[in-house]
């Protein structure tokens, strides 16, 4: 079973912390990621490129010109796609991109994300994240002491913490239950309270 020091805000080593091996220690299957994270940022696609097809195209409907005689093509209205300003074929229409990959793969995702994290050592597990006052200075100060520049931390419900974040661009807070692959991936690190290592070991646990 992996073990984990935990610290204080101050850096400072206050006892160890015994990680569940079916989700910190489970096996690092990273074909998982692409499909999870593929799903993840299709869902955030708008869906909204649209082109317009010749029936919706406002323009006259008079013939253009007449049938015979032209020795041009036979044309019937302006809104006919082979003409500039005309419909479009097969054009872009609004949709929707979402998909959701299966439950037990997108649990098994996480917790190898996580696993991944624990074996490279840029798993980071704090007491708790008791910030004194809403002060972006203050949090990053903090930060500093464990030598990171570029983490996500996780955390329950704390509004201090997420408004004290929310101008740092290598930063992220995220509550425990948003957690997800990819901002786990797109950061280096990752730090966790002890109660956040809770809540995720009850969740993912096989």
């Amino acid at each position: 079973m992996p073990v984990i020091d935990i610290y204080n805000l101050e850096h400072e080593k206050t006892g160890e912390l015994e990680l569940d091996e079916q989700v910190f220690g489970a096996p690092i299957r990273e074909h998982l990621f692409w499909e999870v994270v593929r799903a993840q940022l299709a869902s955030r696609r708008r869906g909204t490129a649209k082109a317009k097809a010749r029936a919706e195209v406002k323009c006259s409907t008079r013939k253009m010109f007449r049938q015979k005689g032209t020795g041009r093509a036979r044309q019937g209205m302006r809104s006919s796609p082979l003409n500039p300003g005309g419909g479009v074929i097969f054009g872009p229409r609004p949709r929707n991109y979402a998909y959701r990959p299966p439950r037990k793969v997108r649990r098994a995702a996480l917790r190898s994300a996580l696993a991944k994290r624990l074996a490279e050592k840029r798993l980071i597990v704090v007491d708790a994240f008791a910030l004194e006052e809403i002060k972006t200075k203050g949090l990053l100060q903090v930060l500093n002491r464990f030598e990171v520049s570029n983490a996500l931390i996780v955390d329950e419900r704390n509004e201090r913490l997420q408004k004290s974040s929310q101008n740092l661009k290598s930063f992220k807070f995220l509550p425990v239950e948003g957690l997800n692959v990819y901002d786990i991936l797109r950061h280096d690190n990752l730090i966790l309270t002890a109660r956040s290592v809770e809540v995720i070991e009850g969740t993912l646990r096989p």
